[in-house]
């Protein structure tokens, strides 16, 4: 994969932290001195001009045009869908098919880690490390059906609904008695006992965001692919096709109002 042009600007870090080093004031050993960095301390002049071009490349670099989203892609709020997660986890499962050439039949990830929302207009480099400032990466296991019945379960009752691709899950009932049904994106009913490959991030799969399932994922696969690169080179590819970022359809998570406040409140029993 052809680097991209703004990653030789990472290595900005380990150098600065070394020229600091150099240049900071000597301190005695076994004692330590508190110095509040405030608006009044000058800028070092040596230090600015040395950072100045490497300044001037991650700028022109983040500000390169990535891919025209007319209509944006937005988290929702309060009973509106997640369609920049439903894209993200489109994304996820799309490349881990691509990396491991066979089919990988779900994807999760949690919409706490998408920090931003896409605006209509022309997306820049900078838009996407701001949804996805981390360094999470893309990785793949093997689930049963059961699991990934349970692994969207989990997400319901922790946030509502984590974002997902390859299902299509539906809440029905009353908040003091409702009912899960978990489907395949075409309607087809999940084996419980079929073993899958299903697609998420290092995070989650290390046990955060409360997603205990995925941590008995079976077979480990590290693809190398961070989730932020794997969205630059999908819209990379859209503006080379000529193409559109448009979101993706509503309708994976249906559940009614009454059964969604219930989910915001922590009163609904699945």
């Amino acid at each position: 994969m052809k680097p991209q042009p703004w990653t030789r600007s990472l290595l900005l870090i380990p150098v600065l932290a070394a020229f600091l080093g150099a240049q900071s004031p000597t301190v005695k050993p076994g004692r330590t001195e508190s110095i509040p960095v405030t608006g009044e301390i000058p800028d070092d002049p040596a230090l600015a001009a040395y950072i100045a071009p490497y300044a001037a490349e991650i700028k022109a670099s983040f500000g390169q045009p990535l891919v025209k989203a007319p209509q944006g892609l937005f988290r929702g709020r309060r009973g509106e869908e997640n369609l920049l997660g439903y894209w993200v986890a489109d994304v996820m499962r799309e490349s881990a098919q691509g990396v491991l050439g066979v089919p990988v039949r779900f994807a999760i990830t949690n919409s706490g880690g998408l920090r931003a929302n896409l605006r209509p207009g022309q997306l820049k480099v900078e838009d996407i490390y701001e949804l996805m400032p981390f360094e999470n990466e893309l990785v793949v296991v093997e689930l049963t059906g059961a699991q990934v019945i349970q692994v969207v379960r989990e997400g319901l009752l922790r946030r509502g609904g984590e974002p997902c691709s390859g299902v299509l899950v539906k809440v029905q009932g009353t908040p003091a008695q409702a009912t899960l049904s978990v489907t395949w994106a075409d309607g087809r009913p999940i084996d419980p006992a079929e073993v899958v490959k299903v697609a998420t991030t290092d995070y989650l799969y290390g046990g955060g965001d409360s997603i205990p399932t995925l941590k008995k994922g079976r077979k480990l696969i590290t693809t190398g692919l961070t989730l932020r690169q794997i969205l630059l080179d999908r819209c990379a590819a859209l503006a080379k096709a000529g193409q559109d970022l448009l979101p993706p359809a509503p309708g994976r998570y249906q559940v009614p109002p009454e059964l969604r406040e219930a989910l915001r409140e922590k009163k609904l029993s699945l």
